[in-house]
């Protein structure tokens, strides 16, 4: 049975596009119920609509408080019957009232090797830095930015002078890859969360993997198909 997800959008939603493909070729157990932006104007509510899912947009300005937008996330997520909640690319921090209606249920990606560079500019951050291996996370949101029990992680090559937008290109391409397979290890029933470990059953050592035109390192590894 396929787990319904809600996906929240705020940008271009180059990694809702990239799980709705993974659902149409039958890799990903996952079927989304709405896609939902603080945005009205982001482009992943018209790629929602070229795959025909419901989509629903309202500014949080519009709002009193940040709990009351919350709030009517929240209505809307129940009301499309999700159980899990996707941030692919969501720019906003979510309260306590809206993770506690989706305990353990409510994953992010972010642009970098957390704990390090957390925030909106973690690609940009990670090349000014100078670091020499750079990549993603996916893991479980809580209260904090950027904070909640990893999940996966991917880490590839970052070049002296190379600039924010080069490594974010390559990092983008390990994110399409990784969010649709922790969704699927989610879907699976295959994560258990111990304190800040996210511990994966049946799974492998780990990998290097051509996610890009660099081998990268993968861990927990990808399996079939992603």
């Amino acid at each position: 049975m396929s787990m319904p997800l809600a996906v929240l959008v705020s940008g271009s939603g180059s990694n809702l596009q990239s799980i709705i493909d993974k659902i149409e070729a039958g890799i990903l157990e996952a079927r989304i119920e709405i896609v939902l932006s603080n945005n009205p104007a982001a482009y992943g509510l018209e790629r929602a609509r070229k795959h025909g899912i419901a989509c629903k947009a309202s500014a949080h300005k519009d709002f009193s408080t940040r709990e009351d937008f919350d709030q009517f996330l929240v209505h809307a997520i129940r009301a499309a019957g999700a159980e899990a909640v996707v941030l692919a690319g969501y720019m906003r921090i979510l309260s306590k009232e809206f993770l506690d209606a989706f305990p353990g249920r409510v994953l992010n990606i972010h642009p970098a090797l957390l704990p390090s560079f957390p925030g909106t500019r973690g690609q940009g951050d990670a090349a000014t830095y100078g670091v020499t291996l750079a990549g993603c996370t996916v893991h479980f949101v809580d209260e904090l930015m950027d904070h909640g029990p990893i999940i996966i992680q991917a880490a590839a090559p970052a070049y002296p002078g190379e600039g924010r937008d080069a490594l974010a290109a390559r990092i983008l391409a390990l994110e399409h890859r990784i969010y649709p397979q922790a969704l699927q290890w989610l879907a699976s029933g295959r994560l258990r969360v111990a304190g800040r470990f996210v511990h994966l059953a049946n799974g492998g050592a780990p990998t290097l993997r051509a996610a890009c035109t660099d081998n990268c390192l993968v861990n927990p590894p990808l399996e079939q198909g992603f």
